[in-house]
Order: structure tokens, then sequence, then C-alpha cells
């Protein structure tokens, strides 16, 4: 059996993440995938379909409301893959009892506010130039994982170069798990 991994979008919602394709693609054959849209679990209102408006939705309450809708649909022990704003709900659902085994976080930027860790492994991935990461005494004084990707803004998640390298790690990272409860079962 597959262990699963649920994709939380950012928050522009599955009408702006075709490149959401190619992680599915690279880690469909190791996982039982979910995608999640932040902005149908959050009742986000796409009328006025602007980063600012979206923005405001989250953290006047959608952020909450995700958390909540995820905590009543997933129960069991899960691996995350988030973006943007997906990585603060994956945080923030961790916090609150979500059986996190480990979380991929992607220009979670907002966790800059966050001083409380959750449980699971940890990995987060900024772009060098994006102004609103977490600044570096942030992850020191939390002791979390975190890759800076060089030269990069806060959407470069969407490229497919960066999809194939965090997927690679996503894959390694299970690899080593599987080694390591095999080793564990045979001695």
């Amino acid at each position: 059996m597959k262990p699963r991994l649920i994709i939380l979008s950012d928050l522009w919602g599955k009408e702006k993440s075709e490149w959401v394709l190619v992680y599915v693609e690279l880690l469909k054959d190791k996982f039982e995938i979910q995608y999640y849209d932040c902005c149908e679990l959050g009742e986000i209102d796409k009328t006025d379909y602007t980063e600012k408006s979206l923005h405001n939705q989250f953290v006047n309450g959608g952020i909450e409301m995700v958390v909540e809708n995820l905590l009543k649909t997933e129960k069991n022990r899960i691996d995350i893959l988030a973006f943007s704003i997906g990585g603060t709900i994956a945080w923030k659902s961790a916090l609150k009892g979500l059986n996190v085994r480990k979380l991929f976080a992607v220009s979670s930027t907002r966790l800059r506010y966050e001083n409380e860790i959750p449980n699971g492994a940890l990995k987060l991935y900024y772009g060098e130039n994006d102004s609103n990461k977490p600044a570096n005494n942030w992850f020191e004084k939390h002791s979390i994982d975190f890759e800076i990707i060089k030269s990069k803004e806060h959407d470069f998640y969407t490229e497919k170069e960066f999809a194939t390298s965090i997927c690679n790690e996503i894959l390694n990272s299970f690899i080593q798990f599987a080694d390591k409860r095999i080793k564990f079962v045979v001695s």
C-alpha cells in the first residue's frame, strides 16, 4: 500500500495550478496523492480573483476554515507537499492534531509569524529573492531544515526544474524511510 501524500495549493487554487501536474506525475508511482484546492476548502470567494482579495480572505478566517476542513477529512498519517498559503495551512493543521509524518512546504512566507513547531519531519524551501521569507535567525531559533533557492522569487515552485528537484528529494526521503522500516523488521 502506498503512503498518502496530500498536495495543498497556493492561494490561487486550481485555476492557476497547471504546474502542479508535474509534481503529481513525478510522485504518483510511490504515493497515493490527493490534491486540495485551498480556496475550495476555505470557501474563498473568487469573484474578485486578485492576489490581494484572496490573501485577505485567507488571513481573515480562510486559513482556519481550511484547517478545520482538513482535520475533518484527513484522519490517517500523511505526508504533505504544500505551496505558499498551503504550507501555512499544513503547519497549523499539524499543530491542531493532523497526523503528519513529513511536511515539505514551499514559499510559505507566513510561517515567519509562527513560534510553535509541529511534530513530524519538516523541510522548507524559499526563493532567495522572496522578500517575505523568514529571517535566518527564525530558522536557527526553531532548528528547521530549510533550503534557499538561489536567484529565485516567491513562485519558483511553478518551474519544472524545481519540481523535479523537490520530487527527487521527497522520493529519496521515502526510500530512506522504507529502508529503515525494512531493517527494523528484519533485525
